[in-house]
Formats: structure tokens, C-alpha cells, sequence
């Protein structure tokens, strides 16, 4: 039965349903032009339904869950009022996108996020015509509407472009070259600005939606214009109204930076004010330039829990697997905490910079420690390499905590700023390789590749947690940048050794040796950081067929160990290289650049990741469909046998 809109109101979900929950007006919206259909006094009771339904698909299915809970009524009033596929939406990440994939003929597959042949995490072109542009990384959806609506305007086109951005995602300089750019083209398009802070702003009040209703109406928009016109014949006059309808905005709205850039803004208002959304989006969808509309929202908005707790419920794991009674091993992540802490205490010249990623690379610890020495610069890669750059000019010794995919947004200033200055900055590039269920925007596929011919870097791979600890120091202690690159979760369960050691820079190590008396032809593995433990347990598996190979932890990705790379390939009849890394331009690719200069003919074949993109599926599934595991390295060595 439906609820009264005073029930839905005080509506406050506690729990993440096992079940369907019944929800009879979303099932009549298959697309969003069924959602146009449906009257204005119905969308209160079809945004309860959305939002139920929402947290009991991403309870069965995992994933982002606060952001889209915090949305709801935005993304029902944007399709309704817009013409949607033909009117564009860019949403900015995507964390907030799955009510919109809702409404957009995906509801009965949304238990399938972000699993194998499963509906995406992000919007995605080739899902559906409602998704316009794929994203995953942060800041590039004003650029993106921009980019549509001046392509709709060179190609006769009449259809409006909106981005919607979180206030963390403003923080990027992208975000601002874009609005700066924008307002100079004078673009058709309309960016909300979802500021999703932990409670509703003091600037949404009664006197402030009356004037954002002003404002944004078509009558005051034609007096503006017509009055513009007359008064500008006396720039005195024209300045007065200009300076007096600022100063009225500058007392209600924090709007006058973006009007500096070109922009009308209007705002804020409350975004979770369904009627009072569609209202104001229809005024400003028949306004002509650049608008801003600020709204104000709360993340995890209806279910209890996401609302006290927002970064927790950021994103959810399935709620119907039992937990594991295993002993939880610490991941990569924790290691890099723990030895940062180690590593402050040590030596007072470090310094701990995130973009945005506290959680994620596991700095809580650090940050509450060494608040001094701890900075979050939020979603600024580029400005997170440059300021490391900065501080270490002046004797400081900054550690960069950023993900693998991410440092692709700071690769020029990583040339630029910091390698060819030869700056001493240690970089702890995490999440590198297959990720898993985030997909192809998230995986660190390509940074063995690009780091490579970067002049001064050193790179290194550890292959478990005690090695990761170990390369932590040896690169911090290296007078010069360097790398350690590591992937998402737990290792081999090596616990790391507390005194901290150097390991010789550019040095591999052998972690099993091929019998000389072994019948066969020889084989060496030649692995490289997680590829290493693939590699021994494929090891142990073709000894139980009286198959022996050698297996080295390379360890260094740059400098090279030729010395160890020679002696095998003297020693062997075929060498395989593994890495969870491009084949194009990545580690193994390193080896045979050595055997094609040294003239030296041994077999080398390599394993990584293929020249096409990986979908979402667990890694485990990825590992397997590209052939870089336990079972993919058997079956290589039985075929060369």
C-alpha cells in the first residue's frame, strides 16, 4: 500500500532487506519517458520506492551505496524534467549513478553489478544510450558536457548538456579549467553541483529558495536581459544593477566566484526537496549559457546506518555471503601504514601525502599521529607530485600514497617536476594490476609500462608483505625517485620483519632452482611482484610431475637484474616472464630489450595482461580469463615441453 507523503518523509530505512522489497510504481517506469508520464504529487512515493529498491539491490550485489542513496531525488527530477537520452546527463565518477541506471531500463539487473557479464559500477556508453560518457575517474564531467554541447551546436542540434559533480570532485583543477573555459564559449550547460557535506547547509532557508526561484524564473531572466540593453547605454547604471543584484547573491549564496567565471549561479537548495528540484531545473532548462545549480544533500540519505557513518557505507560487500572465520591477513595497504608510522618515527623530515585516498592506503593512523606532517589534498594528483617535488627541494623526504590508476593523472608532472630534477620522492602505488569488480577505469595495468622510461626512476615489485616493508625503506633511503608498486588486498601471509633493511638496488633473488639432473628441457620463470607466488605454487604443481623449473623474484622492474637475466637464459632452455602488468612496454618487455642488445637467442615468451581492456569480474576471474595464474603458467611450460 502506498505511504501518505508525511510517512514518507519521516521514512528512515534501518535495514538492508533480503528480499524484493514490493514496489509497484518503479515496476510501471521501465525507461525514463514512462517516468514523464507519471504526475508531479507521485514522485515523493516513486523516490521511497527507488530508494528501497536500491538498497536491497546493492545489499544482494555489493557496491557504491552512499553516493546514489544520496541522489535519488536529483536523478528522478533531472530525467523528469529533461529530455532524456536526447538531453545529456554526464554523471562525475559514477559512485552516484545506480538510481539513475534504475530508471534507465537496468532495474531487474541490478543484482548483477559489478559481477562477470554484469551491469558495470559506472556508467558505461556501451550499456545504454543513457549513459553519454564513461567515467570512473574523478572531475571530467564538465569538460564532457561542454564537449557535447558545443557538438550539438555545430551540429544543429537542440538539446541541452548537464553535469553533475560532488563537491569532492570540484576540488581537481580539471573541474576549473573546464568552468573557466565554459564561460568563455558561452556553452549551453547547466552543472549542478551536489554538495553532499554532512548536513543540510544554513543557506537552505526560505529566503534563499524564494530568490533561486527569482532568479532562475524566465520573467526575471527577460527583465535582466531587457534592462541590460536599456542601461547599458549608461555604464553607470548598468554597473549599479550588476554590483546590487551580486551583492543580493553574495548575501544568500556563495555563488559570486562561479558569476566571476561566466556563470549564472543559483543556490543552494535542498536537494532531497523533490517538487522544489523539478521546479527549479525546469526554469533553468529554458535558460540559454552557463548556469550552476548548488544543491545541498546527504550522503547515505534514508538508510540510518550510511547516514552516521559515510565513509563506512560508502560502498557495501554482498550482505548474503557468511562471513569467513579465517584469520583476516593484513593487506599491502596495512603494511604501507604500519611501516609509515614505523618510518615518522624514525626520521622527522617525512612527509605523508594522499590525494584524497586516507582510507584507502590506510593513513588514518598517520594522519592522527603526525597531523603536521600528514596532507590530504584532495582530488589533485597532478598537485599531490608537484608539492612532493616541492618539499623535497627543501631537505624534506614526502612518501605519495596513490593508487595505481591514478598516478596516470600525474604522469607529466612525475617527469617533469620530480624525475628530472631528480628529486628525492618515494611513491607507494597501490591497487596496481587487476583490481576486480571496479573494472577497467580502475585497474593498475600500465604503470610498470610508463614508469619505465622515465629517466632516475627506480622500480620495484615485492612479491609478499615482508618484501613490500623492506622496498617501503630501501626506496625512502634511495636519494632519487622510486616506485614501489603493490596490489589491492592481502599478499602471500609473509609477516613483515620489524627492523627495516636496504635490499641491493637492481638485484633479483632465485626462490627455486631447476635440478641440473632433471630430464627435461629447462625452464626459467622469471616473475615479477605477485606474479612470484603464481609462479612457485605452478612450481610445486609440476613437481608432483616430476617437472622441475627455476623461479626467480625479480624484485627491481627498473633498474633490471641483466646479471641474474643472463645467467638464466645461459643456464636455460626457454624463459617466461610474468607480470600483472601491459605485455606492451612492461617488465618482460624489459627482459627482451637486454637479450635483443646482448645478442643472446634463448626462447623468451611473456605473460601479462593483454592489449585490450579487462571487464569487471572478481580477480580471481580476471587472472584467469588472461592467463596469468597458477594454472595458466602450468599449461605454458607443458606446452613448450
Amino acid at each position: 500500500m502506498p505511504y501518505s507523503a508525511s510517512q514518507i518523509v519521516k521514512c528512515m530505512f534501518t535495514e538492508i532487506p533480503n528480499e524484493r522489497p514490493t514496489t509497484p510504481l518503479l515496476d510501471s517506469v521501465t525507461n525514463a519517458a514512462d517516468l514523464r508520464l507519471l504526475a508531479l504529487d507521485q514522485l515523493e512515493q516513486f523516490n521511497h520506492e527507488l530508494r528501497e529498491f536500491l538498497i536491497y539491490s546493492v545489499g544482494q550485489s555489493g557496491g557504491h551505496f552512499g553516493a546514489g542513496l544520496g541522489v535519488v531525488e536529483l536523478t528522478t527530477a533531472l530525467h523528469y524534467v529533461f529530455d532524456t537520452p536526447n538531453d545529456k546527463l554526464v554523471w562525475d565518477v559514477g559512485h552516484q549513478a545506480y538510481p539513475h541506471k534504475i530508471i534507465t531500463g537496468r532495474r531487474e539487473q541490478m543484482t548483477s553489478i559489478r559481477s562477470r557479464e554484469g551491469l558495470a559500477a559506472f556508467p558505461l556508453r556501451s550499456e545504454s544510450e543513457y549513459d553519454t560518457f564513461g567515467v570512473g575517474h574523478s572531475s571530467t564531467s564538465i569538460s564532457a558536457a561542454m564537449g557535447m554541447s558545443l557538438g550539438m551546436r555545430a551540429m544543429g542540434k537542440d538539446n541541452q548538456a548537464v553535469a553533475i559533480i560532488g563537491d569532492g570532485a570540484m576540488t581537481a583543477g580539471m573541474a576549473f579549467e573546464a568552468l573557466n573555459h565554459a564561460g568563455h564559449e558561452k556553452a549551453d550547460i547547466l552543472v549542478i553541483l551536489n554538495d553532499n557535506d554532512m548536513a543540510i547547509s544554513d543557506n537552505v532557508g526560505a529566503l534563499n529558495k524564494y530568490f533561486t526561484r527569482l532568479w532562475s524564473s524566465p520573467t526575471y531572466a527577460s527583465f535582466r536581459e531587457g534592462s541590460k540593453k536599456i542601461l547599458q547605454k549608461s555604464t553607470t547604471a548598468w554597473e549599479f544593477m550588476r554590483k546590487t543584484e551580486e551583492h543580493m547573491k553574495a548575501m544568500v549564496a556563495p555563488g559570486i566566484f562561479f558569476e566571476e567565471l561566466g556563470f549564472n549561479y543559483y543556490g543552494p537548495i535542498d536537494g532531497h526537496d523533490t517538487e522544489e528540484l523539478v521546479h527549479t531545473l525546469a526554469n533553468l532548462k529554458k535558460l540559454p549559457g552557463p548556469k550552476i545549480l548548488h544543491i545541498v544533500t546527504k550522503k547515505g540519505k534514508g538508510y540510518a546506518p550510511a547516514e552516521a557513518e559515510q565513509i563506512k557505507y560508502h560502498a557495501l560487500k554482498k550482505q548474503n555471503i557468511k562471513p569467513s572465520t579465517a584469520i583476516a591477513k593484513p593487506t599491502y595497504s596495512n603494511v604501507f601504514g604500519n611501516w609509515l608510522c614505523d618510518m615518522a618515527e624514525a626520521d622527522e623530515r617525512l612527509m605523508g601525502i594522499t590525494p584524497a585516498m586516507r582510507e584507502g592506503s590506510d593513513m588514518i593512523r598517520f594522519s592522527e599521529l603526525y597531523p603536521k606532517r600528514y596532507f590530504d589534498v584532495a582530488i589533485s594528483e597532478q598537485h599531490a607530485v608537484t608539492l612532493a617535488g616541492g618539499m623535497a627541494c627543501e631537505g624534506a623526504k614526502p612518501v605519495v600514497a596513490i593508487y595505481s590508476t591514478f598516478l596516470q593523472r600525474g604522469y607529466d608532472q612525475l617527469i617533469h617536476d620530480v624525475a628530472l630534477q631528480n628529486l628525492d620522492v618515494l611513491f607507494a602505488i597501490d591497487r596496481a594490476g587487476l583490481v576486480g569488480e571496479d573494472g577497467p577505469t580502475h585497474h593498475g595495468a600500465y604503470d610498470y609500462s610508463f614508469l619505465r622510461p622515465i629517466p632516475n626512476m627506480v622500480i620495484m615489485a615485492p612479491s609478499n608483505e615482508d618484501e613490500c616493508r623492506q622496498m617501503l625503506y630501501t626506496g625512502y633511503q634511495y636519494e632519487g625517485p622510486a616506485a614501489v608498486r603493490y596490489p589491492r588486498g592481502s599478499g602471500a601471509g609473509i609477516e613483515p620483519q620489524a627492523q627495516m633493511q636496504l635490499l641491493p638496488i637492481g638485484k633479483g633473488i632465485m626462490r627455486r632452482t631447476r635440478s641440473a639432473a632433471n630430464e627435461h628441457k629447462s625452464i626459467a620463470v622469471l616473475a615479477f611482484g605477485s606474479c612470484v607466488n603464481f609462479a612457485l605454487a605452478a612450481a610445486e604443481e609440476l613437481a608432483q610431475l616430476s617437472i622441475e623449473i627455476s623461479v626467480a623474484d625479480m624484485r627491481f622492474v627498473k633498474p633490471l637484474d641483466e646479471a641474474l637475466v643472463a645467467e638464466l637464459a645461459s643456464s636455460h632452455d626457454q624463459l617466461i616472464c610474468v607480470e600483472e602488468n601491459a605485455i606492451m612496454g612492461g617488465a618482460g618487455s624489459a627482459v627482451l630489450e637486454y637479450l635483443a642488445e646482448q645478442g643472446i637467442t634463448t626462447p623468451c615468451q611473456l605473460m601479462g595482461i593483454p592489449d585490450r581492456y579487462i571487464e569487471h569480474a572478481s580477480p580471481t576471474q580476471q587472472l584467469t580469463d588472461i592467463g596469468i595464474d597458477q594454472t595458466a603458467i602450468v599449461a605454458k611450460v607443458k606446452s613448450y615441453l
